[in-house]
């Protein structure tokens, strides 16, 4: 095999493990459930989400210079920092990292062991996960790679039986607007922030292999970028599907954990149920590991070394411990205001940069993503109860409102006013 070729193949496959993250199968079969009929519209708009946008993702941050910071530096250096950071924390010890500790405990302990308490789980977990971020071994490593493989034929297996003999026929929900349920459902995944932070590492992966050209490092970031979506696609969308052919399985108050476990039940029996339960634990303690070890190294640089690696990833294990045990549910509650705020930024300077080359004078971002952020964090705050009548009703009358994208017409607006309006410094000549 030529090395080029291989060196796609084995990031490609390297990046699609670092997506896939554990914690993410509970959303599929949970978006199949709640739409029954209407799962394939829904699958479109997760999938646009959960694997399009990390794709582009990707793809916009080698354009751009290879970190978050080249990214959304255009529209301002601090803006870029505090982007950074709250991506950071959202993927690390606010969200992601505590959500690893809860699904391990609700898919991988709960069902064989029913009376272990989850505090004694999360202790164990996260002192495993402190243990490797504090002393990093090639250990980790190849445990993934070898775990991987395993949770990814534990998977086909699941899906494939499910494909060849469904559960049942999806139920007619009578839904509305099921892609848009679907795309913001697919927020949870956290792909599309994950992604413009770890196509830093896919790049300098790449340049470890001996790329050092840039053209040839955002080719190849292209193509195992392809490589990682084409396997979350079919993950996610087999997942979703199985779970649409259970929507007549399960009562409504299934939670999504509950759900998980009840289709391989369902389809391989007590043997399924086990072999999920171990491959979905290891492989969350191999994402948690990355992650804290990651959230550590990030705010050990963004501080200038004022805050110690040593210190970041204790208290971020610390956090993540005792956060993990509000259970999987709320943790996914309580980041939809967080989600909801931050994706529309991050979809809009990823779309810009892609057509950067395009975009005239560089005073377009801050109106893009002001216009974006504006009607986001309004839309944030109704998720929480907090609305405001008047404004509330003026972003419910914008095009596309009831779809999801709302921020969208004002995104645009905020670009041709700032495009308009401020004029490009102009050089001094001495």
């Amino acid at each position: 095999m030529h090395k080029q070729t291989r060196d796609v193949i084995v990031v490609g496959f390297a990046l699609f493990a670092m997506f896939l993250g554990a914690g993410n199968l509970i959303f599929p079969p949970s978006l199949g459930f709640i739409t029954g009929d209407n799962w394939i519209l829904a699958m479109f708009g997760f999938l646009l989400t959960g694997v399009g946008m990390p794709l582009l993702g990707i793809i916009a941050v080698s354009r751009a210079g290879g970190t978050v910071d080249h990214l959304a530096n255009k529209v301002n250096p601090v803006f870029a920092k505090i982007l950074g950071a709250m991506i950071m924390l959202a993927i690390g010890p606010l969200l992601a990292i505590p959500r690893t500790g809860a699904t391990t405990f609700e898919i991988g302990i709960q069902p064989l062991f029913p009376e272990v308490s989850s505090i004694l789980v999360s202790i164990i977990f996260f002192s495993i996960t402190l243990f490797f971020s504090l002393n990093p071994t090639n250990v980790v490593d190849k445990i993934g790679k070898v775990l991987t493989p395993c949770l990814l034929i534990v998977l086909g297996i699941i899906i494939y039986k499910g494909v060849t003999a469904p559960l049942g026929l999806p139920v007619t929900t009578n839904l509305g607007q099921t892609f848009s349920i679907g795309f913001t459902e697919g927020y949870q995944t956290m792909d599309a922030l994950g992604s413009v932070i770890l196509a830093g590492i896919v790049i300098s992966s790449i340049v470890q292999r001996g790329y050092t050209n840039t053209k040839d490092q955002i080719k190849l970031t292209i193509q195992a970028g392809l490589i990682a979506a084409i396997g979350l696609g079919v993950v996610y969308g087999g997942l979703i599907y199985l779970g649409a052919t259970a929507s007549g399985l399960f009562t409504t108050d299934t939670t999504k954990s509950q759900l998980i476990i009840g289709i391989t039940q369902e389809l391989l029996g007590s043997f399924g149920t086990v072999a999920l339960a171990i491959s979905v634990s290891l492989a969350c303690l191999t994402t948690s590991i990355g992650l804290t070890a990651t959230a550590g190294e990030y705010f050990n640089k963004l501080s200038n070394g004022r805050l110690s690696y040593k210190s970041i990833v204790i208290a971020t294990v610390v956090f993540s411990g005792v956060f993990a045990n509000i259970g999987v549910e709320k943790i996914v509650r309580l980041a939809i205001p967080i989600l909801v705020t931050l994706y529309p930024i991050v979809i809009v300077l990823i779309v810009m940069n892609i057509f950067d080359v395009y975009i005239p004078r560089k005073s377009a971002y801050p109106g893009a993503v002001f216009g974006a952020l504006i009607v986001s964090l309004f839309d944030a705050l109704s998720t929480v109860g907090i609305e405001f009548s008047y404004i509330t009703n003026l972003i419910a009358r914008l095009p596309l409102a009831n779809q999801g994208f709302g921020w969208l017409i004002p995104a645009v607006v905020g670009t041709m006013v700032t495009m308009i309006f401020i004029k490009p410094r102009q050089k001094q000549h001495l």
